[in-house]
């Protein structure tokens, strides 16, 4: 578990752009740290867009599994514990990378049942990475009690929202991470 001073590490390390060192087995408590990320960069949609694909469910692009890679090197000393992602291919594929560096398997989580889905968080304890949508991940930030967040454009994925929250301490911060070009 991540413990308050722990957690506020990662939490302040990551805003700074730096990479904190392992914090789980070090730290005690049962501080939650939750990092939320929109998925990377759609196949069907920006630069290099292909046409063919449906965009029901479309993969990631090129530069959308370029940008998961990255997040998974930008995460690797955060010592993740879980990570969740809703059923859609864009999700999973930005999770992937990250779950295989923090050698634990994704779950799934559904995007509609947002309420139950934040108040599991609370106290879940350990790193959590959640990777969800330009319409759902302002409102996980949000409802941990993080700050108010912008809407996130449909060409935005550099956003790398943490939230520490032990027991009433919620703090938030947004960075960006691995811009594109």
């Amino acid at each position: 578990m991540v413990g308050f001073r722990g957690g506020v590490a990662v939490l302040f390390a990551l805003a700074l752009g730096v990479s904190p060192a392992p914090l789980v087995a070090q730290a005690s408590g049962n501080a939650t740290v939750v990092i939320a990320v929109r998925h990377a960069e759609r196949a069907d949609q920006g630069p290099g867009a292909d046409p063919m694909i449906s965009s029901a469910d479309p993969p990631l692009s090129e530069i959308g599994r370029e940008r998961a890679a990255c997040l998974a090197r930008t995460l690797e000393h955060a010592g993740v514990t879980r990570v969740l992602t809703t059923p859609y291919a864009r999700t999973r594929q930005t999770a992937a990378p990250v779950a295989a560096m923090a050698g634990v398997e994704p779950e799934e989580y559904n995007p509609r049942g947002m309420s139950d889905f934040v108040e599991s968080l609370r106290g879940a304890g350990g790193v959590i990475v959640v990777v969800g949508h330009s319409n759902t991940t302002p409102g996980v930030v949000e409802a941990l009690g993080g700050d108010p967040v912008s809407p996130i454009a449909e060409d935005e994925y550099e956003r790398l929202y943490t939230v520490f929250v032990a027991g009433e301490t919620v703090r938030s911060t947004l960075t960006s991470f691995c811009p594109a070009g």
